[in-house]
């Protein structure tokens, strides 16, 4: 007779999966490169919704970017396209479809002309500048346009 799996077998089993992962990422090759985007192919789209007199309600509003996020499904096809516009080679799962005007700052989420395959570590690194930028908005700090043009210029010009 089998006994009942309790919440600390679950949680070890769980645990034992993440590790797994971790593992299995860190033996893979990463791209130790950035990817300057492109200023024609991604020269950055901004989403219509997304003004100054706006951001208490979007940018700035807990968990808004999930509900403009594009499907995976989606960004995957035009990573894989974007790849090889952009001459990258490998897995795509080294490389994160990024937004050139990040969600964080009222970037279009869909248009292409916004997005290119960025790779990781790179990507991961972007991410928490794209946060910070946002965080600058949100408190003042920072004008909506002031912020995207300094995303604009680190994506243009390192990554």
């Amino acid at each position: 007779m089998g006994r009942r799996a309790t919440r600390l077998d679950l949680f070890l089993a769980a645990l034992l999966v993440a590790v797994a992962a971790v593992a299995f990422s860190a033996l893979r090759p990463h791209p130790s490169h950035a990817i300057v985007a492109d200023p024609v192919r991604t020269p950055g789209v901004l989403n219509p919704d997304v003004t100054q007199a706006t951001i208490r309600s979007t940018i700035c509003r807990k968990g808004w970017t999930a509900t403009i996020r594009p499907p995976v499904a989606y960004t995957d096809a035009l990573k894989r396209k974007q790849m090889r516009q952009y001459g990258e080679t490998g897995s795509t799962l080294d490389y994160q479809e990024d937004h050139l005007i990040s969600l964080e700052l009222g970037g279009n989420p869909t248009d292409p002309r916004n997005l290119w395959p960025e790779p990781y570590p790179r990507a991961s690194q972007v991410d928490q500048i794209e946060n910070e930028l946002n965080a600058e908005v949100c408190s003042g700090k920072l004008t909506l346009s002031q912020a995207r043009q300094r995303e604009d210029d680190l994506k243009h010009t390192r990554g």
